[in-house]
């Protein structure tokens, strides 16, 4: 062998040749953390299947579609947390995805209900709408990366959440097609108009909403009250789902004087403590 081609650990390449690269190796992700990536592409999913039930004049099946992308919705954070696969990449995907199914389905879903009785003014209530839902939501981002935000401010939403805002946007329609059959005509157009610009109105607004998200263990001793209260409630929402959801639109408006005392009683009890803790 030529002694100008050394072999072995002697052996060096060639001059002129390009430097070896080591190969990247791509990691497995975990099945924890697409589980709950595929609940939210599910609701994703509902909410563009609500868009197309709309325009084919579906109407009441649109509005099951957007009921249940919120029920997904909330469903989503609670298995990240369970699984313990909460990611970035799965709060971005929630966020897009909600918006869709929040935003720009229910504007749409409305306008072909009853706001195009005023085409313009309409379409100008249906396009706030979507923007107070993307500035709700991107605001809701935003407060997430706050370390300075108090540990008791978790009990609340600053805002109405984008779920809670398409499924109270949509009381015109449910008392449309529920037992009471409100009638929609060009004179009910400004009413529901009006209505959807406070809807708008509190989404992009600071006021405080209580948060489901902190419910934590129901008492031993209230275990078979809760069962039966859920089980009469589901079957009341299967037998009469557009009565069920316009009460619950008219419960949770009806609540939203409540979080907003107990929301200030919170905040001035933290001031008073802080006060009291400066020296002098």
């Amino acid at each position: 062998m030529d002694a100008s081609f050394p072999s072995g650990p002697d052996r060096t390449p060639l001059q002129g040749a390009p430097p070896l690269r080591p190969q990247r190796r791509f990691r497995g992700v975990p099945l924890r953390l697409l589980i709950p990536n595929l609940v939210t592409l599910l609701a994703l999913c509902l909410g563009l299947t609500a868009i197309r039930f709309a325009f084919e004049a579906h109407i009441e099946w649109a509005v099951m579609a957007i009921a249940i992308a919120a029920v997904l919705d909330g469903l989503d954070g609670r298995i990240a947390r369970a699984l313990k696969g909460a990611s970035r990449f799965g709060a971005e995907l929630d966020s897009l995805a909600d918006f869709v199914d929040f935003g720009v389905a229910p504007a749409l879903l409305l306008y072909v209900f009853g706001l195009h009785q005023m085409p313009s003014l309409g379409w100008v209530a249906a396009l706030i709408f979507a923007i107070a839902c993307a500035l709700r939501l991107a605001r809701f981002n935003v407060m997430i990366d706050d370390p300075d935000r108090p540990a008791w401010q978790n009990s609340f939403f600053v805002g109405m959440p984008a779920p809670a805002g398409a499924i109270v946007a949509l009381l015109p329609i449910y008392l449309h097609l529920s037992l009471l059959h409100v009638p929609v005509s060009p004179a009910s157009a400004p009413i529901e108009i009006a209505y959807v610009l406070i809807v708008a109105l509190l989404m992009a607004s600071r006021v405080p909403h209580f948060s489901g998200k902190v419910v934590g263990r129901v008492p031993r001793e209230y275990v078979a009250v809760v069962l039966f209260a859920l089980v009469a409630g589901i079957l009341l929402l299967v037998n009469f789902p557009m009565e069920m959801l316009a009460a619950m639109t008219l419960a949770y408006l009806a609540a939203i004087p409540f979080s907003v005392r107990r929301f200030e009683r919170l905040r001035r009890a933290e001031e008073s403590s802080s006060g009291a803790a400066l020296p002098g």
